[in-house]
């Protein structure tokens, strides 16, 4: 499982989806060897589908002459009632959506993105707060 750690320090995740992810051979199991880079990876909606960019899955060393691009465009399989609840999220309430979770499910390959809204520095500075003062905490309680 790859997680995107720095989408919940930047963004104030609102509401996750599942998809699936229409990939190639090669690009399966180059994903199952590991090195994907999932921090500069976007989604965005284009003609009614959702597509998802910056994900940087690197070539299958094994593979014949015809290797995928490791940054190209990849479809997101969502229901068409998910996609339509996305768009009006991204469009009318000005949130992004991120990629927050690569994994394998049943042998399928899953990503979870979630629609966020920017965090200013303040926002995160108070989260870092509650995240310290809740560690001290549990610290006390230990001992």
């Amino acid at each position: 499982m790859i997680q995107n750690r720095r989408a919940s320090f930047d963004y104030e995740l609102l509401e996750r989806f599942e998809a699936g992810i229409a990939l190639t051979g090669s690009e399966i199991k180059s994903l199952r060897q590991g090195g994907v880079t999932l921090g500069e990876a976007f989604a965005r909606v284009r003609g009614g589908e959702v597509w998802l960019e910056g994900l940087h899955i690197p070539p299958y060393k094994d593979a014949s002459y015809n290797n995928h691009e490791p940054l190209r465009s990849r479809k997101l399989l969502l229901k068409g009632r998910e996609i339509a609840e996305i768009a009006k999220g991204l469009e009318r309430q000005g949130l992004t959506l991120v990629p927050t979770r690569l994994y394998f499910k049943g042998g399928w390959v899953k990503l979870e993105v979630a629609l966020g809204r920017g965090k200013k520095r303040y926002d995160k500075r108070q989260d870092e707060a509650k995240r310290d003062a809740q560690r001290q905490i549990e610290r006390a309680l230990k001992r």
